[in-house]
C-alpha cells in the first residue's frame, strides 16, 4: 500500500457535475441529487484500502451528523474494478450495506469523474459549501492506520462547523493520504 496524498484543489473550484449509478438503489444521480443545502460532502473511497477501512466508521458519522444541517453526502468509488474486483458495485453495496451509510455510493467506471475532481487518494474528501463552491478538501483528522492517534474527525468537523457559521474556509488543511487511486 503506497501512500498517496490528495492534490489539494484550489478553493472556491466549483464542484464538477456527474451522472452515476448509485450501487444500492440503482438510479442514476447528479451532484444536485446529493447536495445538501448548506454545503456537500464528496468522498472518494474504496473497498479494499486500508485508510478507508481505518476512517469509514468516522466518514459514516459524519455524514449523520451533519445531514441534519443541511450537508449532504455521497460516496464515490473510481476504482479499477477488472483488477481490483473487490471493488466491484456488488461488493460496493454490500459494504455500503455493512457500514450502515445513509447516503448514496456511486460507481465511477469510466472514472472520469475522479479525473474532474482531480481525486487521486481514498479516502479523498471534499466539503463544498451551498453554491457548489469548493470550501475544504483534505484530511479527515491525523489518525492512519496503526499510528496509535485516535480517530476523532477533527479537520472535517471543524471544516464543517466553520462553513456553518458563515466562518471563512479554513487557512490551514492537511492533505488526505491513503491508497493511490487504482486506474485503468
Amino acid at each position: 500500500m503506497a501512500l498517496t496524498e490528495s492534490t489539494m484543489v484550489d478553493i472556491g473550484t466549483t464542484a464538477p457535475d456527474f451522472k452515476l449509478e448509485d450501487t444500492m438503489s440503482g438510479a442514476k444521480l447528479t451532484f444536485d441529487d446529493v447536495k445538501g443545502e448548506k454545503g456537500t460532502l464528496v468522498y472518494f473511497i474504496c473497498n479494499h484500502c486500508p485508510y478507508v477501512i481505518h476512517t469509514i466508521d468516522e466518514l459514516v458519522d459524519v455524514a449523520n451528523d451533519y445531514e441534519p444541517k443541511g450537508i449532504g453526502a455521497v460516496a464515490i468509488s473510481s476504482n479499477d474494478v477488472e483488477k481490483y474486483p473487490v471493488d466491484s458495485p456488488d461488493n460496493m453495496e454490500a459494504f455500503a450495506l455493512n457500514n450502515l451509510f445513509t447516503f448514496p455510493y456511486l460507481y465511477d467506471e469510466d472514472q472520469s469523474v475522479a479525473r474532474a475532481y482531480d481525486a487521486a487518494c481514498t479516502p479523498d474528501l471534499y466539503l463544498f459549501d451551498g453554491e457548489g463552491k469548493l470550501y475544504y478538501r483534505g484530511r479527515l483528522d491525523e489518525s492512519r492506520p496503526n499510528s496509535g492517534k485516535p480517530l476523532t474527525g477533527e479537520d472535517l468537523r471543524g471544516a464543517l462547523d466553520d462553513l456553518l457559521a458563515g466562518k471563512p474556509s479554513p487557512e490551514k488543511q492537511y492533505p488526505s493520504a491513503g491508497c493511490g487511486i487504482k486506474w485503468k
